[in-house]
């Protein structure tokens, strides 16, 4: 057995127990990520000194007996969405390139929980479409299959997680993009509820849709690297409320796109039953629903992340140099005058809490997580019709943007895989605030139905 085959809850334990070092664990991704970078576009930016200073203070801190946190010392890299202090931030573009001053807020909690920091994980443009092929680095492609997409915006993220470059890392996710990752790359991915983690100290964005979130291999370590994110009490942790086995529950479940009127591949449509079997089959219940939210509700939501783009602050000259699709959104959103942004707002904001009432008697949601396989890396991307593109995107993944719109937590899960070898996600969608609980139902599912003896050839 080799380090990384160790999940990150394990590689933490070796630490504390001086089974292993920090330094010697991190060398370890280090060489990995030199060799895999280029073949599955995990990072963008590498921070090698940086990262043997942390595991260095890390494993001291260890020898000096004192407190650590339930990730000391394990590799957590960050996507390059995001500020990490001293360390080159692109945005996924061409236009950006400078050294953050500053940390983002859950970044300072990663650092100051002694993890360490390999490097920046590749991005789209800004975050804005649901596939990893920037201009600033190699593009992020599932490493089960090298011809196809890591999906996005968390490509390199998941890539890095699901290709071990990195136990675990961390994600973000403004209309899918750690659940769409986590899909098409076969590791866990969840989206945490609105105001559960800081975005801070970066303004929120129109209609406030995006939030940060763990992605991993396991439940396990993805409820080690929350209770991290978000500075949990030891006393509740949600790395303990997985080993609770939860009541039997009401699930209410639908396959119909949401916000595309389009096709559910058959593989899709497998997870997805094969999930309502593990769920029925675990003690829970499950009703249909109807779909929560009306086709209505899509413009109002394009409207804002449209209105999200043009507040992305660029020069002048920085306008001809970004991506065909970032321009015609940037396009798209200075055409709206305020009134009409803060309609849309409204509007999206109306539709979502019709859709928190109208499941409100439901413990938890079973979707797909997307409609199709992962793509041909290059095949959703059309730069000469960039309107083309964002449609092409809808399709791919329905389901993922009305959670970012109602606020509420919702995980992707690799529970089925095809014959081909690629893996297919389902989606659990919980009550705001209930991450505890999403995450004991996910765990339940992955002790019936494990995932974690899987890995690509890669590995």
């Amino acid at each position: 057995m080799e380090l990384h085959d160790l999940t990150a809850v394990e590689q933490a334990r070796a630490i504390r127990m001086r089974e292993i070092s920090s330094r010697e664990l991190t060398e370890h991704y280090l060489a990995r990520t030199a060799r895999l970078n280029d073949v599955v576009g995990a990072f963008v930016t590498m921070t090698d000194d940086l990262a043997r200073e942390q595991a260095d203070s890390a494993d001291r801190m260890v020898a000096a007996g004192g407190p650590v946190s339930l990730l000391h010392g394990v590799v957590v890299p960050v996507k390059d969405l995001h500020l990490y202090k001293g360390v080159r931030v692109r945005f996924g573009s061409e236009v950006s390139d400078r050294v953050a001053e500053v940390d983002e807020f859950v970044a300072e909690r990663l650092r100051l929980a002694g993890t360490v920091m390999t490097g920046k994980t590749s991005t789209p443009e800004f975050g804005l479409p649901a596939y990893t092929e920037p201009e600033v680095g190699p593009w992020a492609r599932t490493p089960w299959d090298l011809t196809r997409s890591a999906g996005g915006s968390s490509g390199g993220a998941a890539t890095a997680v699901a290709s071990g470059l990195a136990p675990v890392a961390h994600g973000s996710d403004g209309g899918g993009s750690i659940r769409i990752p986590a899909s098409s790359c076969g590791v866990v991915g969840l989206k945490t509820s609105r105001d559960l983690l800081p975005n801070g100290p970066m303004p929120e964005g129109p209609g406030r849709l995006g939030v940060q979130g763990p992605l991993a291999r396991t439940v396990a370590d993805a409820a080690a690297l929350l209770d991290v994110m978000a500075s949990t009490p030891p006393e509740a942790t949600y790395l303990a409320a997985i080993e609770q086995e939860p009541p039997s529950l009401l699930v209410g479940r639908y396959a119909t796109p949401v916000i595309a009127d389009t096709a559910v591949h058959r593989e899709a449509m497998a997870a997805y039953e094969l999930a309502s079997s593990l769920l029925e089959s675990l003690g829970h219940r499950l009703v249909d629903l109807v779909v929560p939210l009306p086709l209505e509700a899509v413009p109002h939501f394009e409207l804002v992340w449209a209105a999200g783009a043009a507040g992305i602050p660029l020069t002048p000259d920085a306008e001809d140099r970004v991506r065909p699709l970032t321009r015609w959104l940037r396009e798209r959103g200075r055409a709206l005058s305020p009134q009409e942004v803060a309609d849309a707002i409204g509007f999206m904001q109306q539709h979502a809490q019709a859709a928190l009432e109208s499941s409100a008697h439901v413990d938890l949601i079973l979707t797909p997580t997307l409609a199709d396989l992962p793509s041909i890396v290059g095949s959703i991307r059309d730069d000469a019709d960039p309107a083309a593109d964002f449609e092409a995107q809808k399709r791919f993944t329905p389901f993922t943007s009305p959670y970012n719109m109602t606020g509420q937590p919702a995980i992707s899960l690799p529970v089925h895989w095809t014959d081909d070898g690629l893996p297919v996600g389902i989606q659990i969608v919980g009550r705001p605030m209930q991450e505890a609980l999403v995450l004991a139902v996910s765990a339940q599912i992955e002790r019936a139905h494990p995932w974690g003896h899987r890995h690509p050839e890669v590995w």
